[in-house]
């Protein structure tokens, strides 16, 4: 493969019609990758997933950061009841109290630093997955983004519960969700380093799966501080933060070791920071031209994956506040939910490979959108219907996640894996609104919050015709 082949401003680029992933699977060297470093690669994903799923999704910012204990005292007191239990902010009496807006008000905050994230992953990914590119920097990056990542999580040990610590422990966690997706970046552009085309969907299955079970296993490891010390208690969460980074930090040695560095493509410029923005748009303009599946891809992606991201987003609130789940069932089924997701995804990298991903993300993006019927359909059954339809959908998030990160890989020249997937990460977080939008709009409209799975169904369906419409070129359907 000659390096205009792979150049998105000269056409027609030939890998883009005839296989974009010849060389993959055979590193640096070329030779084809070990067992070893596949495994190393993937186990990335599993050392990241306690920042996914304790810090950001089920315990440190929805159990603390967003609690009663950051209100003001005189504000938190006010909701004290005559039992010695609190206002349920549920429930409509309650819902103008100083008390429940206070704790509206923490998640609005929470909000707009996620938000702030988000423009910043927009302005930074494509750019610097551009610049590893050029320069073979991808783990350098990753390594990088890693000790940061990891940083964060110990810098969360000194939030202490006061209103005044709140944007501290905000932006710090805002700021770790910005390096995390700079780490998936390369992460995510090192797959087709580490694969073969006849492999690329089960070792892209092989990493999300593994990150999936990691989160079971971190919550699992958690659990016992939080309930040793109390729910109530700082210096759990403060723990808990302190155990996340350390795991982090060992269970991405392997990837340190064993994972070589990416080759530097001569066909991708090297340039300044500023100057990589006229390069990115340039590129822009030439993947749209040579290489437009993938430039459609993208967006139908955009759409689906927020409707994936809503699944776990608004999940815990739908079975807690929708069909009554208690604390400790939120938990268990946060654990079910990640194991069934991460079984479902290692079985599904194989099923990739049979079939191709696309097939695989369609059934998957079908499944999700008939369950989500189901739940709303079968809702006046009880807490039943959710544990089983809940389960199923998340058995079909993990495939459809793995195979979009496969069907890139796939559609994507090897000189602008890093751009590409930069790409990715800012397209996912350009449409990240649609699913809070839709889940507001649905409750705003109908009055309940079980009417909130159908929005991020209708999510789920847009971004599925848009896939549909997507023409592969036919090295991808075959």
């Amino acid at each position: 493969m000659t390096p205009e082949a792979d150049s998105p401003h000269i056409t027609p680029p030939t890998a883009a019609r005839t296989g974009t992933l010849g060389p993959i699977g055979r590193g640096v060297d070329g030779e084809r990758t070990s067992r070893r470093v596949v495994a190393s690669w993937a186990m990335w994903d599993w050392a990241m997933q306690p920042f996914n799923t304790v810090i950001l999704t089920f315990v440190w910012i929805a159990l603390y950061l967003t609690s009663r204990q950051f209100l003001d005292p005189a504000v938190r007191e006010s909701g004290l009841l005559a039992d010695g239990t609190y206002m349920n902010c549920n429930e409509g009496q309650y819902l103008d109290s100083a008390y429940c807006q206070g704790l509206t008000d923490l998640s609005e905050w929470w909000g707009w630093a996620n938000f702030a994230a988000g423009i910043l992953i927009l302005l930074l990914a494509p750019v610097l997955g551009q610049q590893a590119d050029a320069r073979g920097s991808k783990k350098k990056w990753l390594v990088g983004a890693t000790i940061a990542i990891a940083l964060v999580q110990f810098a969360l040990f000194f939030v202490e519960a006061d209103p005044k610590y709140f944007w501290f422990g905000a932006l710090a966690v805002a700021i770790g969700a910005v390096v995390a997706e700079i780490g998936n970046v390369s992460y995510y552009a090192m797959l087709s380093e580490v694969s073969t085309p006849a492999t690329v969907g089960r070792v892209s299955g092989l990493g999300w799966g593994l990150g999936y079970i990691g989160g079971v296993v971190a919550l699992v490891v958690c659990i016992p501080v939080l309930f040793g010390l109390g729910q109530d208690n700082p210096l759990a969460y403060k723990l808990v933060a302190v155990v996340c980074a350390v795991w982090t930090l060992v269970f991405s040695i392997p990837m340190f070791r064993n994972v070589p560095e990416s080759p530097a493509y001569a066909e991708s410029e090297k340039v300044g920071f500023f100057r990589a923005y006229v390069v990115l748009a340039r590129n822009l303009v030439g993947l749209f031209r040579t290489n437009r599946p993938t430039f459609w891809f993208l967006l139908a992606a955009a759409v689906y994956r927020d409707g994936l991201a809503g699944v776990f987003a608004f999940g815990a609130v739908l079975a807690a506040q929708g069909f009554g789940f208690s604390f400790l069932e939120v938990i268990v089924f946060g654990l079910a939910a990640n194991l069934v997701a991460g079984v479902s995804t290692l079985l599904a990298g194989r099923i990739d490979d049979a079939i191709g991903p696309r097939r695989l993300i369609v059934i998957a993006l079908t499944g999700l959108v008939a369950m989500a019927f189901v739940v709303f359909l079968l809702r006046d059954l009880g807490s039943i219907v959710f544990w089983i339809c809940g389960l199923l959908l998340c058995a079909f998030v993990g495939p459809a996640q793995a195979a979009s990160r496969g069907l890139l890989t796939r559609l994507t020249p090897p000189s602008m894996q890093g751009e590409i997937f930069g790409l990715y990460a800012t397209t996912g977080r350009v449409a990240s609104f649609l699913s809070p939008l839709a889940w507001s709009l649905f409750l705003a409209w109908f009055g309940g919050i079980v009417y909130g799975v159908l929005g991020i169904a209708a999510i789920l369906l847009i971004g599925l015709i848009l896939l549909l419409f997507v023409k592969l070129p036919p090295h991808v359907r075959a």
